[in-house]
């Protein structure tokens, strides 16, 4: 397929990597050109040589990594124009496996697993336009961004990269060079560790919640209502005890129904940007 294009996409996403960073937001820490010290350590360790600086990284070394790790990883040689460098960009920025289902999901017809196998590569040669496939695939990966408890202190860097990134892979995809990237400070690793946490549907549940015996606010009200409620008819102030606790459970239920409701469908918005399994936001 497309074996030449390992040294134009490592060029083009080495720019987008810039030089030595470690922001204090970046989940990957100290890393120079994209290479982060977890992962140099790791390589050197490997190759039974002791562990230094990545800034110390050598050229030999860098084409190595991106070699092996992510280009290899997501079967660059074996993947058209355009949607090589994309999958391969994606790697190097959230690893091989996200960057994998992005592509799956833009697919639609296989399963979404983080490898490229047979079916992959098969439903690939299938979709009629490259074109649009590599748009669909960086939505998908904008999506998962957002989802990230850091979109707020890289969204500019980011969107601005996914864009580049976009422009230039269309464009090998209909046989044009694309123009040259420019670092946009999108280099920090966006991992799904940093995702944001699902919304808890705890409050729901015990507001909504009856019985006696559930142990929930619900099932409190409930019980309080029951004990005054033989009461009532001989004391006004009882009564009027009694209808707020009615009032009081009624407000609940509808607030915990409504946020129950909401909880849900924010959980399987994150679920779904995320790439999770079906029935994690259930």
């Amino acid at each position: 397929m497309t074996a030449q294009n390992f040294a134009p996409a490592l060029s083009r996403a080495l720019v987008h990597e810039g030089g030595f960073s470690n922001h204090p937001a970046d989940p990957g820490g100290a890393t120079m050109k994209g290479v982060t010290q977890r992962v140099y350590d790791a390589y050197r360790q490997r190759r039974h040589v002791s562990k230094r600086s990545v800034r110390l990284i050598d050229e030999n070394e860098l084409q190595d990594i991106y070699r092996r790790q992510y280009w290899n990883a997501v079967k660059g040689d074996k993947l058209p124009a355009g949607v090589d460098y994309a999958v391969f960009d994606g790697a190097v920025n959230s690893g091989p496996e996200q960057a994998v289902k992005w592509l799956q999901r833009a697919l639609g017809s296989i399963k979404v697993d983080g490898q490229i196998g047979e079916a992959t590569l098969a439903a690939i040669e299938r979709h009629p336009d490259h074109d649009r496939l590599i748009a669909a695939m960086l939505d998908r990966r904008i999506a998962f961004l957002q989802a990230l408890r850091i979109w707020p202190t890289f969204r500019k860097g980011w969107s601005a990269r996914v864009a580049q990134v976009q422009q230039i892979g269309q464009a090998w995809a209909t046989g044009s060079v694309g123009p040259q990237p420019t670092f946009t400070g999108g280099n920090a690793k966006a991992t799904i560790d940093q995702a944001k946490p699902l919304p808890g549907k705890g409050a729901a549940d015990a507001a909504t919640g009856a019985g006696v015996g559930t142990g929930t606010l619900g099932g409190v009200l409930e019980q309080a209502r029951q004990t005054l409620d033989p009461l009532a008819a001989g004391s006004t102030w009882i009564a009027n005890v009694v209808t707020a606790l009615v009032i009081t459970g009624v407000v609940l239920t509808a607030g915990g129904v409504a946020y129950r409701w909401y909880a849900s469908r924010k959980a399987k918005r994150l679920a779904d940007a995320l790439d999770l399994p079906a029935g994690v936001a259930a």
